[in-house]
């Protein structure tokens, strides 16, 4: 392993100079329900909770399929470093593909379910009319979510991350600029703050399109190169789906302790997001970064990569921790005047301050082993790490007294095991083929 010194290596700054407009994309991206939370959360606790509810279908459905995303930047920077530029746009294509073939059916099947999915996830009353009408509005913007998804993994297979910065950053700005006109200005009320949305996700869409054009090839679909993209989807998927089950079960067994509780949740969670992304802008290079070092056929460089984004995200993630806990009186008077729902969300900042910590590591080498294309392990060491959590979720439910600290309290525990197996498995080199693990 590399000295863990505070001077920056070369390698350090290189993966810093991708990091900074990364970090400007992932930390911009959960704007668009940061801004929602914080508009909706005016317009009443139901409103609120009931935008809870939607959003954790909706992070489930983009989670789900992500693998268009982080299935697609290994892919191409592979490619890239194997010198195999025409299959680099193949891949590209292909995802594409991929993302109009899925996304339509995706959002029908959304907007005639949307009831019921609230409805499973606890929703009743004012907080269930409230979720379906944000969820069904929601849908028509799903296909064009998932093109903007294949966007920003083909352009980081290419170390390309300043054109998404532009995009992303134009459509928050739109985004916040029309919802406040049509949420207030309008009295749209949340289906204001959902078409906001939708129109800025077309958007954005259309903008990225543009930006492939140069790196798609002119193929036609053929389910022999899409099939085994899908293989890795499904890896990819269940990993999403082991930590989508963490995120549902907290909605779910929140809303059953009371509403108060879930609304904290959901401040709580997009704030959780929003630093998880922010952090993931070092785990963004090593994806890109360590699959082409793997198609050059350099596992030190690899190595080194990994690593060095373990160190500079573990600096972030204790600035995080420092940042949030300091901050925890003042942060939930952003999002609500409710004085339950402040007590449980300064109560839960504390505990979400300690887990950018383990998160730091977890989120870096993710990105590593992502990059090493070791995602079948992914998928099993994504179900392995709820053994962590489970317990925490039981007691809650037994014991409904405990809320907002059982919960996530559950997720701390859940981030730590992950931590721990990530680096155990990155430091084994057993993601890599065999001819390479002791060259």
């Amino acid at each position: 392993m590399r000295r863990w010194s505070v001077k920056l290596s070369a390698l350090d700054r290189r993966i810093i100079a991708l990091a900074i407009p990364a970090l400007g994309t992932l930390a911009i991206e959960p704007l668009y329900i940061l801004v929602d939370t914080a508009i909706v959360g005016r317009l009443g606790t139901d409103q609120l909770a009931g935008l809870a509810i939607a959003g954790t279908v909706l992070l489930t459905i983009t989670a789900l399929l992500g693998f268009m995303q982080y299935g697609v930047t290994p892919e191409v920077a592979y490619a890239r470093g194997s010198g195999e530029t025409e299959r680099a746009r193949v891949i590209a294509r292909d995802a594409t593909w991929l993302a109009v073939f899925l996304g339509i059916p995706v959002a029908l099947l959304v907007s005639l379910c949307a009831h019921p999915l609230a409805g499973l996830l606890g929703a009743t009353g004012g907080v269930l009319e409230a979720a379906t009408t944000y969820l069904r509005i929601s849908a028509v913007g799903l296909p064009f979510v998932f093109i903007t998804l294949v966007g920003h993994g083909v352009m980081r297979g290419y170390n390309d991350l300043r054109k998404p910065l532009v995009v992303v950053l134009i459509a928050n700005v739109a985004n916040v600029i029309i919802e406040i006109v049509v949420v207030y200005g309008f009295k749209m009320g949340i289906a204001g703050s959902a078409w906001s949305t939708v129109v800025v996700q077309i958007g954005a869409a259309v903008a990225f399109a543009t930006i492939l054009r140069p790196h798609l090839a002119r193929v036609r679909p053929a389910w022999v190169r899409m099939k085994p993209f899908l293989v890795i989807g499904s890896h990819l998927g269940l990993r999403s789906a082991a930590m989508l089950a963490v995120w549902i079960t907290v909605t779910r067994v929140a809303a059953h302790v009371d509403t108060p509780t879930l609304a904290a949740h959901q401040v709580l969670f997009q704030l959780f997001t929003f630093l998880a992304l922010i952090l993931d802008a070092l785990a963004i290079p090593a994806q890109s970064l360590v699959a082409g070092a793997m198609g050059s056929l350099d596992p030190e460089d690899a190595m080194a990569v990994g690593w060095s984004s373990t160190r500079l995200s573990l600096w972030v993630g204790c600035g995080f921790c420092v940042i949030v806990s300091i901050t925890s009186p003042l942060v939930p008077h952003i999002f609500t005047n409710d004085a339950a729902v402040i007590s449980r969300v300064t109560a839960g900042l504390l505990i979400l301050g300690v887990i950018q910590i383990p998160g730091a590591v977890a989120f870096a080498l993710d990105g590593a082993l992502i990059g090493g294309q070791d995602s079948r392990f992914l998928g099993r060491a994504a179900v392995f790490n709820l053994v962590a959590y489970v317990p925490f979720l039981v007691a809650t439910v037994m014991y409904p007294a405990l809320g907002i600290g059982g919960l996530w309290g559950g997720q701390l525990a859940w981030m730590t095991c992950r931590a721990l197996v990530n680096t155990h498995r990155f430091r084994s080199r057993r993601w890599m083929p065999a001819a390479l693990q002791t060259r």
